[in-house]
């Protein structure tokens, strides 16, 4: 049990406190109970004594020497980035969830699987066209025979039979080709419902998409109503694909924690990216 030795002593500004020699109302008892309480409260908090004990690990320590702290993310519009953040968790909650909900209450999951993976096949012609600014010659045939092997015995990429055969996706995009040669990710950015992204990325996003209604097969097919369709499709089926829920993670730092994770994941493809060159 500890002493009254062991305790911090709490002092305030008011000096002692006495009682009046005359009758007091119960109202007027108020402000030295309320003293009293303070005083109590402040004499139970306990003294720290001894050294204070250095963290086990240091992100210095964790690093090469001269390497940019990865948890300190430029985030020069973080006003717009919060507002989008709280936007996107009422969208998602709201719209984004209940139909990608509905559509899994609908679909089987062997129908789940098949959308993904005509979707994947696709997306073959991003990839490819990435793999091909980047030099990357091995891996654009990878995604060539992927494609036309998922094409024709997978049935119009409805089975991924070249996985089975060894032929792993060659996934990238134009934002990992510009930082493949060198461009640094500019400002951290939340978009409105596609979420965490930079600036980068986001002009990558934009070629990409570019590429993808013109130049690929969605192009080919030149039919407004499929361009709709497989819109829809594809951000129902992105989603369904995403296990990350907003206000989840029961930190109240999460949108630092994202901005964080999102940061090292992306700058982690790139140096992969570099390595298979």
């Amino acid at each position: 049990m500890k002493t009254h030795a062991d305790h911090m002593p709490c002092s305030t500004s008011h000096g002692t406190v006495t009682r009046s020699s005359r009758a007091v109302t119960r109202g007027s008892l108020l402000v030295p109970l309320l003293i009293l309480l303070f005083l109590s409260a402040c004499s139970t908090a306990p003294i720290v004594t001894g050294p204070v004990e250095p963290p086990l690990r240091r992100y210095e320590d964790l690093v090469k020497p001269g390497q940019p702290n990865m948890l300190e993310v430029k985030d020069e519009v973080e006003g717009f980035n919060r507002g989008s953040y709280r936007f996107n968790y009422y969208f998602d909650e709201y719209l984004y969830r209940p139909v990608v909900r509905g559509y899994e209450f609908i679909m089987p999951n062997y129908l789940e699987d098949r959308v993904s993976d005509a979707i994947d096949n696709l997306g073959e012609f991003t990839n490819l066209t990435n793999n091909l600014m980047q030099f990357n010659l091995k891996a654009a045939g990878i995604t060539v025979s992927r494609f036309v092997i998922n094409s024709t015995v997978g049935v119009g990429g409805l089975w991924d039979q070249a996985k089975k055969m060894g032929l792993k996706r060659q996934t990238e995009d134009f934002g990992l080709t510009l930082g493949h040669y060198g461009a640094g990710s500019g400002s951290y950015l939340m978009l409105p419902v596609l979420g965490a992204s930079n600036v980068r990325d986001t002009t990558g996003l934009v070629a990409d998409l570019a590429t993808s209604n013109y130049l690929g097969p969605v192009a080919w097919i030149n039919d407004t109503t499929f361009t709709y369709a497989y819109s829809g499709i594809y951000a129902v089926d992105r989603r369904h694909r995403t296990p990350f829920r907003y206000r989840q993670t029961g930190s109240p730092f999460e949108y630092e924690l994202i901005r964080s994770l999102y940061t090292m994941k992306r700058d982690y493809d790139i140096s992969q990216t570099n390595e298979t060159k």
